[in-house]
């Protein structure tokens, strides 16, 4: 059987299925999904939600699960704290984070947009599902929208949106503990407003700003304003995975007539998958569409029309264009291959960079504008800044040592003794003290210890001035 050349037309590219010829937007009304896909969406929804709520609560070594506090420059990922020192550290793992995406939607497509991203999940699983339970399904919300205003029409759409209200603030405040963890977030909300009114602030704008998202922007969010939909222009190619309409099996389309023998394809044009499509387009268009967020609403609407018609399911399915137009099964080609060799070399750099990470990073610097000093002892001092920071929950009394050359010393400066502060820093000046016999040039190389009781906790190395000899 020859394979049926398919050209839908092209003039939906032209224009976005949310706005009319005028440039007004077009309202949608998605009909309720259902099906095991649509389940399963459900209950990986339900998880993530779950844990996206729990997560600033969660402790992890006595420290947040995640935090991500860009003001104070402090960074928490499964119980270890990152520091502006640890920076080529985020940036590694930011880069390996960036190829993943782009390996995943090179192969997968746009699967992560309809069932990890957040955008999707609160708009699909929370809100809209809110409205189907007060306003009923597709056809009894546009009832409901264009009847005249009476008190049940009132109440409804009132009950609606302070529910849309409160869900909206309780985000925002979740969002919020993700930056300024639960501690300042509990002052927040315990103290008066006057104490905290950059946070209040914060708080109220966050809750319009997923209010405006989630009742009114809705779907423009992927269609108009996030990167990663326009980027899968460049990222997809003919054999990535997308939801595909199998139009060898499909066309030519026909209505389905009673008593009277079928000759088109198994499309019967109900137009099922274009009323379920949270985003309004007509997935038979042809794949890779931009509004498409493979959310597989409309799988598991064909699948129950195939159902019903007797016909085998996958219609609509999980496919590459060149899976298809040729009748192949997908495969890895050569450029998927190469990018996950980059994410691999990547993941295991990224691997040895945490695991090589020490908890305690010092820095010793010579004080600025000081040459060395000879001694009665005829020994040689030169004087050192030292900057110790903790990335642990643990506070460290600490101890410097010269652990190279030997017979080195260290004196403080007017301190006893360092006292090294959970999530902390401490600073201290210090006079290093080494024979005449340890230098070797005038720009000896030391290697300082630092010791919290008699263990070694980490080490830097730094310059020593001494005279010519």
């Amino acid at each position: 059987m020859a394979a049926i050349k398919y050209q839908p037309s092209d003039d939906f590219r032209t224009h976005l299925s949310t706005v009319d010829a005028a440039g007004k937007r077009v309202w949608l009304y998605p009909r309720k999904p259902h099906g095991p896909l649509y389940r399963a969406r459900q209950w990986l929804s339900g998880g993530l939600l779950a844990l996206l709520f729990a997560g600033p609560w969660l402790r992890c070594n006595d420290l947040p699960l995640l935090l991500l506090n860009l003001p104070a420059r402090k960074f928490i990922i499964f119980g270890q704290i990152f520091w502006p020192q640890d920076f080529f550290i985020l940036l590694v793992g930011a880069l390996t984070f960036a190829v993943f995406i782009i390996v995943f939607t090179i192969v997968y497509g746009r699967v992560f947009c309809g069932w990890v991203c957040p955008q999707t999940i609160f708009l699909e699983m929370v809100f809209r599902r809110l409205e189907y339970w007060l306003e009923g399904d597709a056809p009894q919300q546009k009832a409901l929208d264009r009847a005249a205003l009476s008190w049940n029409k009132l109440g409804r759409k009132a009950t609606k949106h302070a529910l849309f209200l409160l869900i909206s603030f309780l985000i925002a405040n979740t969002f919020l503990a993700y930056i300024i963890g639960t501690d300042e977030l509990g002052r927040i909300v315990t103290d008066p407003p006057r104490q905290h009114l950059g946070g209040l602030v914060s708080i109220v704008g966050f809750t319009g700003l997923f209010y405006a998202v989630f009742a009114r922007f809705r779907e423009q969010v992927c269609t108009i304003a996030c990167p990663y939909g326009r980027l899968q222009g460049v990222l997809l190619d003919q054999d990535s995975l997308a939801v595909a309409y199998d139009y060898q099996r499909g066309e030519p389309r026909e209505k389905m007539r009673r008593n009277q023998a079928r000759t088109a394809g198994d499309c019967i044009d109900c137009q099922q998958c274009v009323q379920v499509c949270p985003t309004g387009i007509d997935i038979r268009n042809g794949a890779q569409q931009l509004e498409c967020v493979n959310c597989t609403a409309c799988i598991d609407v064909c699948n129950n029309i195939m159902h019903l018609l007797n016909k085998p399911p996958g219609l609509i399915r999980h496919a590459s264009e060149h899976n298809i137009a040729e009748g192949t099964r997908f495969r890895l080609n050569g450029r998927v291959k190469v990018l996950s060799g980059v994410l691999g070399v990547l993941v295991a750099g990224l691997i040895f960079l945490l695991a090589s990470r020490s908890n305690v990073q010092a820095t010793v610097l010579r004080t600025p504008g000081q040459l060395f000093q000879k001694t009665t002892r005829g020994t040689i001092t030169n004087l050192y800044n030292v900057s110790i920071i903790n990335k642990t929950n643990r506070p460290y009394p600490i101890t410097l040592r010269v652990l190279e050359p030997a017979g080195g010393t260290i004196a403080l400066v007017g301190n006893e003794g360092l006292q090294l502060p959970a999530q902390g820093m401490t600073e201290g000046v210090f006079f290093a003290e080494l024979p005449k016999s340890a230098l070797h040039t005038t720009n000896q190389k030391i290697r300082i210890g630092v010791f919290s009781g008699n263990q070694l906790i980490t080490e830097t190395k730094t310059k020593f001035l001494g005279p010519i000899r």
